[in-house]
């Protein structure tokens, strides 16, 4: 069974979404991560970026297939999380931990539609 963490949003993609101060960062699922196998590449969105929800954000590659990420929120990017661009796998260590981008928030009531573990759970099953 794929690592679910409470108090986290999720996507019926396979995104999670953490907010901290306003802020939103966003990865991929356990399950993402188990599904793709060894993860070989990232490609990641610049800072500045304007992120539209349900839009890519960027695209992940593994051994085995290529998956666009798709945007969970409306927002801004204000940092990438860089280490992945050397070291993509560590998102097979621990996906959600390794966090891809943080971005700052558009509107917090998009929110309100994303899934919680709970929901998220039901789709993994």
């Amino acid at each position: 069974m794929s690592k679910i963490v409470e108090g986290l949003f999720y996507t019926n993609t396979h995104e999670w979404v953490k907010v901290e101060d306003g802020f939103a960062f966003i990865g991929i699922t356990d399950y993402a991560q188990e599904s793709l196998g060894e993860i070989v590449f990232i490609e990641l969105p610049e800072e500045d970026d304007s992120l539209e929800k349900g839009e890519e954000l960027g695209a992940i590659e593994s051994v085995k297939a290529a998956s666009d990420i798709l945007s969970p929120i409306t927002g801004t990017v204000v940092e990438i999380n860089e280490s992945l661009e050397d070291e993509p796998e560590l998102l097979n260590t621990d996906a959600f931990t390794n966090w891809i981008v943080k971005v700052e928030l558009s509107d917090e009531s998009e929110l309100e539609k994303l899934l919680n573990a709970e929901q998220y759970k039901e789709i993994c099953e």
